[in-house]
C-alpha cells in the first residue's frame, strides 16, 4: 500500500525531514520526503497498512519540538515499488496551504556546548543547528533552502557539508550551518581600525567593561549596549536623546536575573523559552538610570552565540536597547548604524533580510500577556475557530502590525511601530509584501481603522482601489474586543476597551468604552465621561493639558506653578486654560484620564514616549492603598470621572501620592467593571472581554477580573496577540471577514 501525505504547519527548518526519514527507516517503509514551495512538506510512504498507520501516529506524537503540525492530508492508492526511503530536493511547485517558516529560535544548549569544546565551532559566534538559530529574518523566499536565504553567499566547507548531508546528524539540512572555516565572519569597527574574528568579540567585551557604548548586530537588527551602570547609561541616554525611557537589560543567566529582579515560575519559563522575549520583572535591586521611577525592568537572556561569548567576559547586566531613532524602525544594516555615534560597532557579514524587534511580555495574574509580538513569534500563525475570508488588515497608527487572515489562520507581521515617519511606512510596506509572499496570500478585502487621517487607512484605500476589492473600516475599540473574542471563539461578549485613542462614531476620541459586541457589530453601552482635549494631540504630549481639560479653572493655579513644563511657559498655560472651556475635541480615553492623574501627582508633565504617564502612575500605585471613599457613578451610560479627579486634587498634600495613585486606578477599574456587569446581566451575557493598552495595568485588570469572577461571569483577555494596538489588525481582519459573510 502507498500513502501520499501533505503536512501543513511549521515543518520547514525544524528538522522535520530527517525526523521523517528516521521513523520511515525504522519501520522499513520506502518512499521519499521533500519540502514544497508553500512551506509545507510532501511525503510518500509505501509498505504494509499497519506500518503506515503507525508511521502517521509517530508523525504526530514524536515530531520535532519546534515543529507544529496544523494539518495532515492523507491519500491512499496502489504500490509504486520504491526501493529506498530518501530525502529529495525541494520542489518549487506552488500549492495552497497554511504552512509557513518557523520564527527565529534562540541558541540551544547543544550548540552552546559545541562552542565550549575544541574544534571548528569553538567560540564561533554563529553556531547553530536544525533546532536553533535565525529563520524568519534570513529567508528571502520559499522553500526554506539555503539558496533562498542570506546564507547563500557562504559556501559550506567539507566538514559542514558532511554534517548537512547526513540524515542522522543534528545539522542535517540546517540551512544556517556554518563554522569558522566557512561561515559568516565577525568584525569590530573602531576609530583606530577594524578587528576580525574571535578577538573582535573579546575586545568588544573589554570596551563594554570600560564604559563604552557598543552597537551590536543581533538577529533582527542592531542593539545599542553598555554596562547597566550609571555613567555608561547616562552617556547612552544623551546619545539617543532618551532622558527617561526604560532600557531593556540582558542578563547572563537566571542567577544574574534573580540578583536584580523578582522572577516567578511563569516569568522564568518565558525567559528561558526558545523565544527569549524581554520580560517585565519587578525590581529587586536598583540599577541607576536603567528604569528610573519604575517598579520593574525589561529583562532578557542571551539568544545568540555572540551574546553567550560576551558574557564569558562580562559579569554584570548589559543594557540592550534597540538601535533606532524615535519613531523609526530598528536599524539593520551597517550603513544605517554607522551614523548612530556608538564608540564601536560589532557586526557580522551576513545580511538581515527582515528586521525584527525583540518581543516583550508581562505576566499578569499568573498569565503571560504579549506587549510586543515580534522576534520568536513571527511568522507563526494564530488559529481562529471560524473559517474566515481572505482579509488583509493594516492596523492603526501606533504599534502597528499588519494581519493576513485566511481560512482558520491569521498571520501577523513583525512589530513595525509608529507609522508617522516615512522610513516606518516603507518598513510596513516591505513587511507586508514579504509576509504576503511567504503565505502566497491574495486578499478578498482590505480592513483598516476608521480614522481618515491615519496612513494605514489611506494605504488600505489605495490597495483596495488598485486590486478592485472592498474596503472595510472597523471602529478601533470594536477591533480590540473582536481580537479577544476571535481568540476564544466567542460569538458575543460585553467588552471593556481601555485605551489611549480611537476614532469614535461621533467624531470624538474614544478610549474608555463598554460595548456589546459580536464579531460583525457592536453597540456602545457606556463610556468614561467626555473631557475636553485642549490642543488635540498636544494633550497627549503634555498631560497637564489633559488635567486642565478635566478640571478647567480649578487647576489654574496648579498649572501656572508648573508653566515651565510648557514650551511657551505661562503664556501657553493661560491659553490651555481658555481652550479647556471651548475645546471642540472631546475624549473618553482611559489612557488620557490616567495621564491627567499622573500629571497632577507630578509624575510626568512631558511625555517622552508612549504610555509614560500611565506607566509611572502604575509604578507609584504599587506601593499604595485605596483612600478614596467614592462610589462609581453611571448615568445614561456615562461613567462619571471628573468628581474622582477633583477628590484626588483636593487631597493633594494631605494624603500619600502612592495612595492617591492607587485610588485613581481602583476607581477606574471598579467603574468600568460595574458598568460592564450591569449591562451583561441585563443582556443575559456571561462573557466579559477586556482589551486595550491600559489592560497591561495589573492592578486595573486584576480588579476587573476579580469583580467579573465574583459575579459568576467569564473573564477574557488576549494571550496570543497584544492587548494594545499591536493586536488591532487581527481584530480588524476578523470583523471584516464576518462582514463579508453578511
Amino acid at each position: 500500500m502507498r500513502a501520499k501525505i501533505k503536512v501543513n504547519g511549521i515543518v520547514q527548518g525544524v528538522g522535520f525531514r530527517p525526523f521523517v526519514y528516521r521513523i520511515a527507516s525504522r519501520l522499513g517503509l520506502k518512499g521519499y520526503v521533500l519540502n514544497l514551495g508553500d512551506a509545507g512538506v510532501e511525503i510518500e510512504v509505501e509498505g504494509e497498512k499497519r506500518l503506515i498507520e503507525q508511521f502517521l501516529i509517530l508523525l504526530r506524537e514524536q515530531s520535532p519540538p519546534l515543529s507544529i503540525i496544523d494539518e495532515l492530508q492523507v491519500h491512499y492508492d496502489g504500490d509504486k515499488q520504491y526501493h529506498t526511503f530518501e530525502i529529495r530536493k525541494s520542489r518549487m511547485e506552488k500549492r495552497r496551504g497554511t504552512s509557513v517558516i518557523p520564527p527565529d529560535i534562540a541558541i540551544c544548549d547543544e550548540c552552546i556546548g559545541d562552542m565550549e569544546r575544541e574544534g571548528r565551532r569553538h567560540n564561533y559566534f554563529f553556531t547553530t543547528c536544525t533546532n536553533c538559530g535565525p529563520r524568519f529574518t534570513i529567508i528571502e523566499r520559499l522553500p526554506y533552502d539555503r539558496c533562498n536565504t542570506t546564507m547563500k553567499p557562504f559556501d559550506m566547507c567539507d566538514d559542514c557539508h558532511e554534517e548537512y548531508t547526513n540524515p542522522l546528524d543534528r545539522r542535517y539540512h540546517a540551512q544556517t550551518i556554518a563554522c569558522t572555516n566557512c561561515g559568516p565572519r565577525i568584525f569590530l569597527q573602531q576609530k583606530k581600525g577594524t578587528l576580525e574574528g574571535e578577538g573582535a568579540v573579546w575586545t568588544a567585551a573589554d570596551l563594554l567593561l570600560s564604559g563604552a557604548i557598543l552597537a551590536l548586530k543581533g538577529v533582527g537588527g542592531y542593539h545599542l549596549s553598555c554596562v547597566a551602570e550609571g555613567d555608561a547609561v547616562a552617556r547612552l541616554r544623551r546619545l539617543l536623546g532618551r532622558p527617561s525611557k526604560p532600557f531593556a537589560i540582558m542578563a547572563k543567566d537566571m542567577s544574574m536575573v534573580e540578583e536584580i529582579a523578582v522572577a516567578g515560575s511563569e516569568e522564568k519559563n518565558l525567559l528561558e523559552s526558545s523565544i527569549r522575549p524581554i520580560v517585565l520583572l519587578e525590581k529587586r535591586q536598583e540599577l541607576p538610570g536603567v528604569a528610573p521611577g519604575f517598579h520593574n525592568y525589561g529583562i532578557m537572556l542571551p539568544y545568540t552565540g555572540l551574546h553567550v561569548m560576551l558574557f564569558k567576559k562580562i559579569d554584570r547586566p548589559l543594557v540592550m536597547t534597540s538601535a533606532n531613532l524615535p519613531g523609526r524602525p530598528i536599524m539593520h544594516t551597517e550603513q544605517e548604524i554607522s551614523h548612530i555615534g556608538a564608540d564601536a560597532i560589532l557586526f557580522y557579514d551576513r545580511e538581515i533580510h527582515q528586521r525584527c524587534d525583540d518581543s516583550i511580555m508581562r505576566v499578569v495574574g499568573g498569565e503571560p500577556l504579549l506587549i510586543r509580538r515580534s522576534r520568536g513569534f513571527v511568522p507563526m500563525a494564530i488559529e481562529v475557530t471560524r473559517p474566515a475570508a481572505h482579509i488583509m488588515a493594516l492596523g492603526a497608527e501606533e504599534n502597528v502590525t499588519a494581519c493576513l487572515l485566511r481560512g482558520r489562520h491569521a498571520f501577523l507581521t513583525q512589530y513595525v511601530g509608529h507609522v508617522q515617519a516615512p522610513e516606518t511606512r516603507e518598513f510596513l510596506q516591505q513587511a507586508l509584501a514579504h509576509m504576503t509572499a511567504l503565505t502566497d496570500f491574495t486578499p478578498e478585502a482590505m480592513a483598516c481603522d476608521m480614522h481618515p487621517h491615519f496612513f494605514t487607512t489611506q494605504h488600505a484605500q489605495e490597495l483596495a482601489a488598485s486590486r478592485t476589492i472592498p474596503l472595510i473600516q472597523v471602529q478601533h475599540h470594536h477591533a480590540h474586543i473582536a481580537a479577544v473574542m476571535a481568540e476564544y471563539g466567542l460569538q458575543e461578549a460585553v467588552g471593556i476597551a481601555m485605551d489611549g485613542f480611537g476614532y469614535g462614531d461621533d467624531g470624538h476620541a474614544w478610549g474608555g468604552e463598554v460595548m456589546y459586541a459580536t464579531l460583525s457589530s457592536y453597540e456602545r453601552l457606556a463610556h468614561l465621561q467626555y473631557h475636553s482635549l485642549p490642543g488635540g494631540d498636544l494633550a497627549t504630549r503634555y498631560p497637564l493639558r489633559m488635567l486642565a481639560g478635566i478640571l478647567g479653572d480649578g487647576a489654574g493655579e496648579f498649572l501656572m506653578e508648573r508653566a515651565h513644563a510648557f514650551p511657551h511657559g505661562e503664556r501657553e498655560a493661560e491659553v490651555v486654560l481658555k481652550m479647556s472651556k471651548h475645546a471642540g475635541l472631546q475624549t473618553s480615553s482611559c489612557g488620557r484620564l490616567l495621564d491627567a492623574v499622573a500629571a497632577m501627582l507630578d509624575l510626568c508633565h512631558v511625555m517622552h514616549y508612549e504610555g509614560e504617564p500611565a506607566m509611572r502612575l502604575e509604578s507609584l500605585a504599587k506601593r499604595g492603598k485605596n483612600i478614596l471613599e467614592l462610589e462609581p457613578s453611571v448615568a445614561h451610560g456615562v461613567i462619571e470621572t471628573k468628581t474622582m479627579v477633583q477628590h484626588l486634587f483636593e487631597h493633594m498634600g494631605k494624603e500619600r501620592k502612592e495612595d492617591l495613585a492607587y485610588s485613581a486606578e481602583e476607581y477606574v477599574a471598579r467603574a468600568l467593571a460595574e458598568a460592564a456587569l450591569v449591562n451583561a446581566e441585563n443582556l443575559g451575557i456571561s462573557s466579559v472581554a477586556v482589551a486595550g493598552g491600559c489592560a497591561y495595568n495589573e492592578h486595573i485588570t486584576m480588579r476587573i477580573k476579580e469583580m467579573v469572577s465574583q459575579a459568576g461571569m467569564q473573564f477574557y483577555i488576549s494571550r496570543k496577540v497584544p492587548c494594545g494596538d499591536g493586536g488591532v489588525s487581527f481584530g480588524q481582519a476578523v470583523v471584516a471577514s464576518e462582514k463579508m459573510k453578511e
